[in-house]
């Protein structure tokens, strides 16, 4: 078989009906098998999976073992040469599956591909490929910045904007759709258990490169990627999962002392921005946007508290 798709559903049902619909009316060239795995969300995707697309194969999930162990276990069943890990709340647009795939084929050394994932309103989601975690990239960490300068390839960045006929060698690829060669997979060890969410597909591409593959960019394929369909968690917690899961990547690879630098820069950052944001929200104190600064001062004097070591986010 060509390529296993799998799928890691966590209470985006909807969502995932429309991903299964696109899929299966846009490849026709790729032998493939779609495996969904259910995070304990029992929201009926089953009976969604069981009505309209019974060629899916299910797997439920007793409980929620998070992002990475889903993924693994959905590889236990796969039986495809090349691997695609989607999230549902996604829409494939043309023959990007497709386009991926060959490109996987094509390229010596090839790993990994990803494609431009794009918003609802068609623009581009500058994180769909990264570089790797550094505190630079924390300082700099803008978006308007990084569309205004894409030359200074801030969080490696720069393919987005390069507009190349052929894929462009890349760091990290979002795990929103990431496409990789059963042998990189297995030599990179699979998904790391240690993450319960975020950072696991920054992880596997830095397994990935130690293993000898390369990863690429694709910039003529393309998938609407809704964001946040799966996740359904208050931004204050995303950021407190996604810094928690950064930290355990740089204790992996750059560490102890690295680690307490980017604490220390998190500290400095939460500080300054809970100023600013608090000024602005007496600023604006009769206005409509008070309660919108207010949010931003509670996100970062949460970010603040995990910074000190005072909190950590829940699992779920």
């Amino acid at each position: 078989m060509d390529l296993s798709i799998i799928i890691v559903n966590w209470n985006s049902a909807q969502c995932l009906k429309e991903s299964l619909s696109s899929i299966y009316c846009r490849i026709d060239q790729l032998e493939y098998e779609v495996i969904v795995v259910d995070n304990a969300s029992f929201d009926g995707c089953q009976d969604i999976i069981a009505n309209d697309f019974p060629q899916t194969r299910f797997i439920q999930s007793d409980y929620n073992i998070g992002f990475a162990r889903a993924n693994n276990l959905g590889f236990t069943v796969a039986c495809g040469r090349h691997l695609l890990f989607l999230n549902p709340d996604t829409k494939v647009i043309g023959a990007a599956i497709e386009t991926m795939n060959n490109w996987l084929d094509r390229i010596p050394k090839a790993g990994a591909v990803g494609c431009r994932l794009l918003n609802k309103d068609l623009t581009v989601q500058i994180n769909c490929i990264q570089s790797y975690p550094r505190i630079i990239d924390l300082l700099l960490n803008f978006e308007a910045l990084k569309i205004r300068f894409p030359k200074l390839n801030i969080g490696g960045v720069k393919p987005l904007f390069l507009y190349e006929a052929s894929p462009s060698e890349v760091e990290v690829i979002s795990g929103a759709c990431l496409m990789v060669t059963r042998e990189a997979f297995q030599r990179a060890g699979h998904f790391s258990t240690e993450y319960f969410m975020y950072t696991e597909d920054i992880d596997l591409c830095y397994k990935i490169d130690k293993v000898g593959f390369k990863k690429y960019y694709v910039g003529d394929a393309e998938i609407i990627h809704y964001g946040g369909g799966s996740t359904k968690v208050t931004s204050d917690v995303s950021a407190l999962k996604m810094r928690q899961s950064a930290l355990i990547f740089l204790k992996k690879t750059r560490g102890k002392l690295y680690c307490a630098l980017y604490r220390i820069i998190t500290v400095i950052m939460a500080i300054v921005r809970v100023t600013l944001l608090s000024a602005g929200a007496l600023f604006c104190a009769i206005t409509s946007k008070k309660n919108k600064y207010l949010l931003s001062v509670r996100k970062w004097r949460n970010i603040l508290s995990w910074a000190l070591g005072i909190s950590k986010p829940t699992e779920r």
